[in-house]
């Protein structure tokens, strides 16, 4: 997604300079007219704006703080962006850090896939400062449609997990019906038709069930990436002591996932587990 969306920026006309641990995405944008840089602390000395796009919380930790990070690149009216999912937690020492180096920052996770990303499309929750929203915000829609302040720092990351056990539920009961109606001896094809048309209508129901029935499972949005947003999920409720059932046991079906070797499919993919727990497979 990161490569994605910085290919974005650039066609929208700002200057680029780029750094990834993988050389090959460097190469690429490099080749359409971005300029390389040889760490975080590099990009930060060079840009206004850094934005990063990283699997988990320690890893954006150490980009932002560590040795060679953006921290240390930090100068006067630099604002950092993160882009990734991580926790709310995580999301608040960053910028409680980068505050005292002088550095603004916002907590920007994203939703909308590979796709979004390729299309400029993605939904950002933001969490942070009004004002460095409003400086970046020529950037940010260079990369996003709707792109929302949720409120203090850590505040687009809460938003961020909040829409995953909105998605996580939705492609697990998604499964279900598909795989309960099958069985019981109805069309899935039809009933789903049907139901999408009333209070069931959702855009999993609109966009996931055709390609499951032409069997890609090829991913959107990872299941390995989706069980690691509901740990953060779950980490988080247990901090503030919230009871979160129904995300629980989708917690469990996409670590499943992972646990079967099925962590880069898709994530509505999860409807694997719901076959292999009801021993019926999805007609194609």
């Amino acid at each position: 997604m990161g490569k994605s969306m910085a290919r974005n920026i650039l066609k929208a006309g700002f200057p680029l300079v780029v750094h990834n641990r993988s050389r090959g995405a460097v190469d690429e944008l490099v080749s359409e007219g971005a300029e390389p840089a040889v760490s975080p602390a590099d990009v930060a000395r060079r840009v206004d704006v850094v934005f990063t796009n990283l699997p988990d919380s320690p890893d954006v930790l150490k980009v932002a703080l560590g040795k060679d990070g953006v921290i240390e690149g930090a100068h006067k009216g630099l604002i950092f962006i993160d882009n990734s999912t991580i926790k709310p937690d995580a999301a608040r020492e960053i910028a409680s850090r980068l505050a005292e180096a002088g550095v603004a920052s916002l907590d920007a996770p994203v939703s909308g896939g590979d796709i979004g990303a390729r299309n400029g499309t993605l939904t950002i929750m933001v969490g942070g400062s009004a004002e460095a929203l409003e400086t970046v915000m020529p950037v940010l829609q260079a990369v996003g449609k709707t792109i929302t302040h949720i409120g203090e720092p850590g505040a687009g990351q809460i938003a961020k997990a909040a829409n995953q056990i909105m998605v996580a539920a939705q492609m697990v009961a998604m499964g279900e019906l598909m795989i309960f109606t099958q069985k019981c001896g109805a069309d899935p094809r039809k009933v789903i038709e049907a139901i999408k048309a009333g209070a069931a209508q959702c855009w999993t129901l609109d966009v996931k069930p055709q390609r499951l029935f032409e069997g890609n499972r090829n991913p959107g949005f990872k299941s390995r990436m989706q069980s690691k947003d509901l740990g953060i999920v779950m980490d988080t409720a247990r901090t503030y002591g919230i009871p979160l059932p129904g995300t629980a046991i989708a917690n469990q079906l996409f670590q499943a996932m992972v646990d079967n070797g099925l962590g880069d499919q898709d994530n509505s993919s999860v409807i694997s587990i719901i076959e292999m727990l009801a021993g019926e497979k999805l007609k194609i």
